[in-house]
């Protein structure tokens, strides 16, 4: 499982709270490029660019990673493509597990887990391969890469003082109680309402842009999506693929729209699970999917007793709805009480953001979660909130840096562990990707709609965007997809996805020429990996065989 960073409650984002990982995360277009309103323009091929020859050229040692049964490498791209030969880039690492019929195998699968920050090489590792089906784990390689500044990368995307800078500062400090925690920021409410509400809200999200700005720099304008979607060639190259086969979940069929409109002739087959439409502007994209949220939060009343059985916290799909605008509301008054070891205690609990986001980000894999949300939000409505809290932590393990050049000595073994950094990746492609007013009344202004559409859902994602009100600006705009040329694309949609809606996929999948759509009935974030034979069936066979998927497709 991929989720975003734990971050400071009263800054925790509705991005994490619409981004946040199960099988995969969401959210971001694929930025243009320049002299249009979306895709960029069809151009020479860049592998034939002699600045970009050496990139496209290099070759790939594999070599054992940490985990038994997967393979290892380092690729090195650009970091601006504009200048490649200027000395600075990005390692990339990658990560695959060999085809299981290696004598009948057709190439390499590249597949992207969602995000924008979710890295690709740890899912893998993690044992995303067993997500995708027999066939297609049988013909093909299954490849994961760290997209630029994700995860291993170097560099690496950060939002936070390293270790150095932490010891300064608790010098700095030095006549202070080292052992006291900072005293809890206030409540940060869903809807901000009055002017002390919103001049907090806007200054919250200015300190959070200006974090990351000091810490990350000029990497904030080098990892936008289509960067990535190069970045993606120059492997499908160095894997020696003349075609790219791809799958990409959630935020990953951004990634692969924009590989398709840059390189429509160079895909092979593609599948886009849980798709984001790119004709949405931020607002649009916030109604969109706060909408989704709300539904699913209904679905999970309604549905919650033949999922969850008795663990339910009320015994009324009323009830329990009641309940978790109850402990909205209280969390909006005062935290709610969490244990010491509680990764909320040194803020004086869970805020009302802190509480939506668990229970939003409890809506992706209903068979997994349901139940722990269920028995923690029976305890946070008791009055103990440290459950609820610990739905989503973990401890990523550190990272050390590296360098690399072009020769096939870039892959020896490494620890491609990730580091803390899937919450200033999501906000940094997020808010590059997609372009967002620089004033704050349009954010006000959008409050009421979001509030109409989706209730507090949209009204607190909407606050969340306002991170991105000073962010460095990407070139993309709203499109619609432009792939003349493309393979036919299979669009996967569930009816009642959270954080990718369907009529988002139903959209996408009109929009690429000779798109597919196949339909998922069912709650939960994308389809395919998630046990339906169904599925599986009609997904392998489009990427084994080519085999097109008939149009009203349902399973």
């Amino acid at each position: 499982m991929n989720h975003p960073v734990r971050r400071r409650p009263a800054l925790v984002t509705a991005l994490a709270l619409a981004c946040s990982v199960a099988l995969a995360s969401c959210t971001a277009g694929p930025a243009g490029g320049p002299g249009r309103a979306g895709a960029a323009p069809a151009s020479a091929d860049p592998a034939s660019r002699p600045d970009l020859k050496p990139f496209y050229g290099q070759r790939l040692r594999w070599t054992d990673c940490a985990t038994e049964g997967y393979a290892c490498t380092r690729l090195t791209v650009p970091r601006d493509y504009d200048e490649p030969g200027n000395g600075e880039t990005f390692v990339l690492p990658v990560a695959r597990a060999a085809a299981g019929k290696p004598d009948r195998r057709i190439g390499s699968l590249v597949y992207n887990p969602g995000g924008p920050g979710a890295p690709g090489v740890q899912s893998l590792e993690e044992g995303m391969d067993e997500a995708f089906g027999r066939a297609a784990r049988d013909r093909f390689d299954i490849v994961a890469v760290d997209p630029r500044g994700v995860g291993a990368s170097v560099p690496a995307l950060t939002c936070t003082a390293d270790e150095d800078e932490d010891e300064a500062g608790a010098g700095a400090g030095a006549g202070e109680d080292a052992s006291e925690p900072p005293a809890p920021e206030g409540v940060a409410p869903l809807h901000p309402r009055t002017e002390k509400e919103r001049t907090a809200a806007a200054e919250g999200a200015r300190a959070a842009t200006e974090d990351c700005e000091r810490h990350s720099g000029d990497l904030l304008r080098h990892v936008g999506t289509q960067d990535a979607a190069r970045d993606l060639d120059v492997l499908r190259a160095a894997l020696g693929e003349r075609e790219l086969t791809y799958l990409g979940w959630s935020y990953g069929t951004s990634l692969g729209t924009a590989y398709a409109e840059l390189f429509p002739r160079r895909v092979r087959a593609m599948v886009l699970d849980g798709a984001i439409d790119p004709s949405l502007d931020w607002s649009q994209r916030v109604i969109s999917q706060s909408a989704g949220f709300r539904r699913s939060v209904d679905d999970y009343a309604d549905h919650c007793a033949e999922v969850a059985g008795d663990s339910c916290p009320a015994d009324s799909p009323d009830a329990i709805r009641a309940l978790i605008e109850r402990l909205y509301a209280r969390a909006e008054r005062e935290p709610l009480p969490v244990s010491e070891d509680s990764a909320y205690a040194e803020y004086g609990g869970m805020d009302a953001t802190a509480v939506l986001d668990a229970v939003s980000m409890a809506m992706y894999t209903p068979e997994d979660q349901w139940e722990p949300l269920s028995w923690a939000l029976a305890a946070a409505d008791a009055g103990d909130a440290t459950e609820l809290g610990a739905l989503d932590e973990e401890e990523p393990a550190p990272v050390e840096e590296d360098t690399g050049d072009l020769t096939e000595e870039d892959g020896g073994e490494e620890d491609t562990t990730p580091g803390d950094n899937e919450g200033a990746a999501l906000t940094a492609v997020n808010c590059l990707d997609v372009p967002h007013p620089h004033g704050l009344d349009a954010y006000w202004d959008a409050l009421p709609r979001a509030e109409e559409a989706a209730g507090v859902y949209g009204t607190a994602t909407v606050t969340a965007e306002l991170t991105c009100r000073g962010w460095p600006s990407g070139e993309g705009k709203p499109h619609r997809v432009e792939a003349d040329g493309v393979a036919p694309v299979l669009v996967v949609g569930t009816t009642g996805d959270p954080s990718t809606p369907y009529e988002e996929a139903v959209s996408l999948a009109e929009q690429f020429p000779g798109g597919m759509l196949l339909t998922y009935e069912g709650m939960g974030h994308t389809a395919y990996g998630r046990g339906d034979a169904c599925v599986t069936e009609q997904v392998d066979a489009y990427l084994v065989d080519l085999e097109p998927v008939r149009h009203d497709a349902t399973c």
